[in-house]
């Protein structure tokens, strides 16, 4: 998820589990913590190939938070008493000090792990269970990006700069917030399912089966679906609104060349895109270049990752690419095609 949406959930978690011990600085703590993870964006990992599918790994892993989670408690309760916050109001409590470790450990544990379950509720891929598995879990139930949910949490950051409000009040709306992002959430997968099932009907009356079917909301919203049906020389992508029949679905097909890897699948770089796209990319020729795009992430004709993976020599023998990223991403301006689409079934969206 966004920056902004990470540090408004982290100090929404950080308030609820240690608000009444810390008051307001559990939440710039959180706001601190959860911005942990995303930091290794930073770390070149040798290679644009090997920073897109190592992002989301070591650092959004549970074990690893398990593990630091008290290191950071200690931190965090050494800053509290070498600098102790002014006591405004009698509800901040002071807790015994083993007592307050362990809840301290807890709202640590709880901000890093929320951040990366929230990660896990996009379809980029996140890696849970690292070092166990480096297998990136992906609900694909929400955007990058999306405003509702992530303006409960606004509501409730902006209310943390206000001052004079009680802690009980902003206890109370600390609580509601999360339960509301939480049954957006809920929604997100209902969604899904609703989509999944719509889809199915289509492409049964399409004649369409495959085994590599990936579905997710298009940005900003999770009114209106992106799926990508990958056959062997073709795919199908799929706009589907929650408010569409069957025969709105709309369903469009486009060519793909795998056999242009044929020579060149062996590689490193080349293997490790199609295990981390789980199966939906394309490949393309153009000029002298091979081109892999990952499916799941920009529309057609704009997609976010796509990377330069051969070369055609003059004798026609095709060799390793750069490996290089060389991404479109899609026009802001056809973003107001989004919106239309979901009580439109005749706008199209992809150039």
């Amino acid at each position: 998820m966004d920056s902004l949406t990470q540090i408004a959930l982290g100090s929404a978690v950080g308030y609820a589990v240690m608000g009444k011990q810390m008051g307001k600085r559990a939440a710039l703590y959180g706001a601190i913590l959860c911005t942990i993870p995303d930091l290794d964006v930073f770390i070149n990992y040798g290679g644009d190939v090997h920073n897109f599918t190592y992002h989301r790994g070591f650092s959004h892993s549970f074990i690893v938070h398990a593990v630091v989670a008290p290191l950071f408690a200690w931190w965090l309760l050494f800053i509290e008493k070498t600098y102790p916050a002014k006591v405004v109001s009698d509800s901040i409590i002071r807790t015994p000090e083993k007592r307050c470790f362990g809840r301290c450990t807890l709202m640590v544990f709880l901000v890093l792990v929320t951040h990366a379950l929230i990660d896990g509720f996009t379809v980029y891929g996140t890696q849970f269970l690292w070092p166990i598995t480096e297998y990136p879990f992906a609900m694909a139930t929400l955007f990058i990006i999306d405003p509702l949910y992530t303006l409960p949490l606004l509501v409730l950051l902006v209310m943390f700069f206000i001052p004079g409000v009680r802690p009980s009040t902003l206890l109370k709306t600390c609580t509601a917030t999360l339960i509301v992002s939480t049954v957006y959430l809920v929604w997100g997968v209902a969604a899904k399912w609703h989509i999944e099932r719509l889809n199915n009907k289509a492409f049964d009356q399409s004649n369409i089966t495959s085994d590599v079917v990936i579905s997710t909301s298009a940005p900003l919203t999770t009114f209106l679906w992106r799926t990508v049906v990958m056959q062997d020389d073709h795919y199908y992508e799929v706009f589907t609104s929650v408010f569409d029949s069957v025969k709105d679905v709309s369903i469009t097909r486009y060519p793909t060349e795998p056999s242009l890897l044929a020579s060149i699948q062996n590689e490193w770089e080349v293997r490790r895109l199609m295990w981390f796209t789980k199966g939906a990319y394309s490949v393309r020729q153009e000029n002298d270049r091979i081109m892999l795009s990952d499916l799941r992430m920009g529309v057609e004709g704009a997609y976010v990752f796509t990377f330069d993976i051969g070369r055609i020599e003059e004798d026609g023998k095709i060799v390793p690419g750069n490996f290089q990223q060389n991404s479109s991403r899609p026009n802001i301006s056809d973003l107001p095609k989004i919106f239309q689409r979901i009580t439109d079934p005749t706008i199209k969206i992809s150039r």
